[in-house]
This record gives C-alpha cells, sequence and structure tokens, in this order.
C-alpha cells in the first residue's frame, strides 16, 4: 500500500459496515466501531480523501429495471497503440450498457460485462460496438444464465 495511509482496524471495522450500506448513519457507525461522530467522521473523510472510498451508490436489480440480460464480451484487438486505447476508452464510455470494462492478461485483451434489455438489445450494441472499435480481431460473447453470487464488498 505504498503511498496510502495504514488501515488500522477501526478504519477497517468502518469499511467493513459502510460497503453493503452506504445510507448507513454516521451515528450508527460512529456507535458500532467505538467512536463518537466527530473522529469517526475524520477516519472517513481521511479515507475519501486518500482515495480508499471511491464513492458511494445505490445498487439495482438489473431485472426490476427492465436490464435482465448480462453479457460478458472477451474482445481480441489486432492494434496495442495508446492512440488506439485512448479512442476505446472514449468509445467503452460512451455505451451505458457497459458497466465495466476490465483489460486483461492471457488470451483476451479486454473483458466487458453488459446490461441490457433482450437479444435484440445486445445485437444493436454488438453491432454499434464493432462499428465504432476498429482493429477488433475476435468479439466473443457469453451469456449469463444465472447470477449465483454478486457483491460489491472486498474482504477488507
Amino acid at each position: 500500500m505504498t503511498g496510502q495511509p495504514e488501515l488500522d482496524s477501526t478504519d477497517r471495522a468502518i469499511l467493513r459496515l459502510i460497503q453493503p450500506d452506504a445510507a448507513l448513519s454516521l451515528a450508527a457507525i460512529a456507535e458500532a466501531v467505538g467512536l463518537t461522530p466527530t473522529p469517526c467522521w475524520k477516519r472517513i473523510r481521511r479515507m475519501e480523501t486518500a482515495g480508499i472510498i471511491t464513492g458511494r451508490a445505490t445498487l439495482l436489480d438489473p431485472a426490476r429495471v427492465g436490464l435482465p440480460l448480462t453479457v460478458f464480451v472477451a474482445l481480441e484487438i489486432g492494434d496495442h497503440s495508446a492512440a488506439w486505447i485512448e479512442a476505446f476508452g472514449r468509445a467503452v464510455e460512451g455505451m451505458p450498457e457497459v458497466l465495466e470494462c476490465w483489460r486483461m492478461g492471457g488470451d483476451i485483451d479486454y473483458l466487458l460485462r453488459v446490461a441490457v434489455a433482450d437479444m435484440p438489445a445486445y445485437d444493436a450494441f454488438y453491432r454499434r460496438l464493432t462499428a465504432t472499435v476498429p482493429g477488433l480481431r475476435n468479439v466473443t460473447s457469453r451469456f449469463a444464465m444465472e447470477r449465483v453470487k454478486a457483491g460489491t464488498a472486498l474482504p477488507v
């Protein structure tokens, strides 16, 4: 953790509490970790400033908001230039269906997690992706059948 402040057991306890519930009140967090609200708030603020806490979000059920189809899209590319990587990043940022984009090691170059309403919506996304992003050698789609486990909390 070079350049990062050390996390003590109280910091980790705070993180374990707020990861699954960002709406937890400061008073409840402070009480649970044995602090008063002001020092608890200072710890949270320090972790935000250090980039340990990067944001807060409300998690949605994809099916209940009309996006039940999750597709993992593996991309193999032919161009690894800085210009291509920058253009690719801009293209992906402009595609709201892409929830995550990972640069990978191994047999694929990038892995996207995509959320869409149905197969026609995925087909439209696929066509837009392949028309927008030049230099794609191979695009492989894997359709999620069932989400067995999902989480956002890191084991701190």
